[in-house]
């Protein structure tokens, strides 16, 4: 199949073009043809999680089909508008990306976090994890908690990347930066966002060791 690609603003200025024509496999989804953006273009995997994506003149999300003639637009923030930096991903996470979002004049301490997988979970020695998520309402779930806990933390600035599919040991699942004018509200919102994120975003942590698999929180 092949859709049409147009740019804007940042996009247009960046790639130096309007537009394109990718071609894509039959049964291609939003996902996969970002991917193949991404891959074509530096540009676009830079600024992964700094826009959003319009099919056919309707935002839509990554689990959307598409058909030959398709129009896909890559939409950068608007004047005035405050983009999200959440992002949901099979490949590697950037905590630099996220500090790039949440940083500016008025901050005055950042905190991070970043969550590995280990060697040891809950007396099993574990050789991989394997996550699984239901992509769509993740990513608006993580988006909400975004902006509950600014609304909660004054002058807060929140930024989340979380992993999907198969990790080693060492590699991170999922990466957080708060900034705020002062540290005491960057460690509120950093804690708060890994607790509300761990307790309420459909994403599934699944452990296997020598001891077999484990979907964690259910049992074997």
């Amino acid at each position: 199949m092949r859709i049409q690609v147009l740019y804007f603003a940042v996009f247009r200025e960046r790639l130096g073009m309007e537009g394109e024509v990718l071609e894509v496999a039959d049964g291609a989804t939003v996902g996969d043809a970002i991917a193949a953006l991404e891959a074509r273009h530096e540009v676009v995997a830079t600024l992964r999680g700094h826009y959003r994506v319009a099919l056919n003149q309707s935002m839509t999300d990554a689990g959307a089909a598409l058909t030959d003639g398709d129009e896909l637009v890559l939409i950068p923030p608007v004047a005035g508008g405050n983009a999200r930096h959440v992002v949901l991903s099979a490949g590697p996470l950037s905590l630099d990306r996220c500090l790039a979002a949440v940083v500016g004049p008025e901050v005055g301490g950042v905190c991070t976090f970043t969550g590995l997988v280990r060697r040891h979970s809950r007396g099993v020695t574990v050789e991989r994890l394997e996550y699984e998520a239901y992509g769509a309402m993740a990513e608006k779930v993580m988006r909400e908690l975004v902006d509950e806990i600014e609304a909660e933390v004054p002058g807060v600035r929140l930024a989340v990347e979380h992993r999907t599919g198969t990790l080693a040991i060492g590699d991170a699942a999922v990466v957080i930066a708060a900034a705020a004018p002062h540290r005491a509200e960057a460690f509120a919102a950093c804690r708060a966002m890994i607790d509300r994120l761990k307790d309420r975003v459909p994403i599934w942590k699944k452990e296997l060791g020598e001891d077999g698999a484990v979907w964690v929180g259910l049992g074997p």
